[in-house]
């Protein structure tokens, strides 16, 4: 994954979404519950590691810089994944409720998605829009990336920790 092969932070991001919807697809086709597993592990690893370099990096560099709304849904859409993610990533295939819960963080991940690349209004079209050395970004996030990446095959990532809602034990 060389800085070559993403012109800017926001391509970064984007390759990043169509990874995990090519994830979603193949998760919708699996048969044995083996294979699910496998597959939404790997969502979730995604995920979490996309959600922490937008969250640590990317986020915080459009404070200020783009409409607040935009952001601080973003941080409301990852933290209602993030509940999803830690789910499925306890849970099992075989369980109760389970092809359900990826099928439902599907659905938030495709809205968020085009919340971000929405052509005009979106996210990335307001940040496209400031001052923000986007390659520089990009740098950044790559290392971040990568770091992360080495975490979760040597010893996992941590719990994927939501940031803007509040959990209440039931």
């Amino acid at each position: 994954m060389a800085e070559k092969d993403y012109t800017d932070a926001i391509a970064l991001l984007k390759a990043d979404h169509r990874t995990v919807e090519e994830l979603f697809d193949k998760f919708e086709s699996a048969k044995a519950a083996s294979r699910k597993q496998e597959i939404a592990q790997k969502i979730c690893t995604e995920l979490k590691i996309h959600t922490m370099i937008e969250e640590e990096i990317f986020y915080p560099a459009f404070r200020g810089k783009i409409e607040d709304d935009t952001l601080d849904e973003a941080y409301v859409e990852h933290d209602g994944a993030k509940v999803l993610v830690n789910d499925i990533e306890a849970g099992s295939a075989e369980e109760d409720f389970y092809d359900a819960k990826v099928k439902v963080l599907s659905e938030e991940i495709k809205h968020h998605v085009h919340e971000e690349e929405a052509q005009k209004e979106g996210m990335f079209a307001q940040c496209r829009k400031t001052d923000v050395d986007l390659v520089a970004l990009r740098d950044q996030m790559l290392a971040r990336k990568q770091e992360l990446m080495a975490q979760a095959k040597s010893g996992g990532l941590p719990l994927a920790k939501p940031s803007a809602v509040r959990l209440i034990p039931a």
